[in-house]
């Protein structure tokens, strides 16, 4: 990678490692809370240059780092938080409206309106500031809010539309559909008993850090 590109992408970075930060710190406070917590974990990156690459190429924008490239390709860099449930989702949607260190510009509901390949998930486009030697610059960051349902399915059809060139074998596509409804199903159920499951956790939860406090047996 040549330094242009290393300069172009270097906020990107940053803004990825820092709202990581941040939003792990949002589930460390609900679990301090010690009620439910909606974020199961959260993930990040910047696309490397052969997928930039190929979105400069969807978006007839060209391939070259700048400000065409950062306005027409929002999704630079990354970020994925996982829920245990449907429910959570929404709960995750709206505490990230309500934060002040970033500006949401775009959403897109996938999860109510999925898409005809079956894919679920939330899309927020926020405006995050990185503080930089040059002053403060602003980048934008995708982030993706779904079950982990919804994200085993995904990844899934990801990797198949990978293997076929987006040209996925009519069988194939139709099974990806039914096994998308089949996931929704699962989360559905999953929140219809949703208190059993947090009652549950907490139990283990309580039990582990109890038998933790235990002294141990000498041999």
């Amino acid at each position: 990678m040549d330094h242009q590109w290393d300069q172009f992408l270097a906020p990107y970075v940053q803004a990825v490692d820092e709202l990581k930060v941040k939003l792990k710190a949002m589930r460390s406070h609900y679990r301090m809370e010690d009620g439910h917590v909606p974020i199961e974990f959260v993930t990040g990156r910047v696309k490397p240059l052969i997928s930039i690459y190929d979105k400069t190429l969807e978006k007839n924008v060209p391939f070259q780092p700048g400000l065409a490239l950062a306005s027409h390709v929002p999704d630079i860099a990354g970020l994925r938080i996982m829920c245990q449930f449907v429910d959570d989702v929404e709960t995750v949607v709206h505490v990230l409206r309500a934060r002040k260190d970033f500006c949401v510009v775009e959403e897109r509901d996938y999860v109510t309106n999925k898409k005809e390949s079956g894919y679920r998930s939330y899309h927020m486009i926020v405006e995050y500031p990185v503080q930089t030697l040059r002053g403060e610059k602003k980048i934008f960051v995708e982030i993706q809010i779904r079950t982990l349902a919804m994200n085993f399915w995904a990844s899934i059809e990801h990797t198949l539309n990978y293997k076929y060139e987006g040209n996925l074998p009519e069988a194939i596509q139709k099974r990806l559909e039914n096994a998308a409804e089949a996931a929704f199903r699962l989360d559905e159920e999953m929140s219809a008993i949703r208190d059993e499951i947090n009652e549950a956790q907490h139990y283990f939860k309580t039990y582990k850090e109890l038998s933790n406090r235990r002294p141990k047996r000498k041999k």
